[in-house]
């Protein structure tokens, strides 16, 4: 079955999931299959057994894929402005990298442009690392995992 998570909690690690039939089931962390750990809204499938899930794995969703080719030559070529962020949906980050790029651009004079380098050299990292994962590394990590840094 598919389903949501709605609620998960680390200290009982236990959740509840919302199915796609309307139902509510309740899952324990030794039914979760997956290294990230489970959070609210996420995509995900199980079996049913009574009113429990079982076998919970997360799920991706077609609009939640994306490629990692287009997110490495999004931070190689226009790391500075966070553009690979928001192309992953990591806004926090994006608006860091971008602020920081315009406000090094108007401390130039003082600093040199050294925050707008330092943001290249991150953002270049980033786009080999994201370049030399294989598909499913880079799905598990940066759109399931929701990993934003490195």
């Amino acid at each position: 079955m598919k389903g949501r998570v709605l609620d998960y909690e680390v200290q009982s690690n236990s959740g509840v999931i919302s199915g796609d039939d309307g139902g509510r089931y309740a899952f324990s962390g030794s039914d979760w299959k997956a290294v990230v750990a489970p959070r609210k809204g996420m995509a995900v499938d199980y079996d049913v057994k009574g009113t429990n899930a079982i076998g919970v794995y997360p799920a991706l969703e077609s609009s939640d894929s994306k490629s990692k080719v287009a997110a490495g030559l999004f931070a190689i070529l226009l790391g500075g402005l966070g553009i690979h962020k928001f192309y992953l949906g990591y806004i926090g980050p994006g608006l860091v990298y971008l602020l920081t790029n315009t406000i090094g651009w108007f401390l130039t004079i003082f600093m040199l442009g050294i925050p707008n380098f330092i943001l290249f050299v991150f953002a270049f990292v980033e786009g080999v690392i994201y370049l030399t994962k294989t598909d499913e590394e880079f799905e598990r990590i940066y759109v399931v995992g929701r990993r934003s840094w490195f």
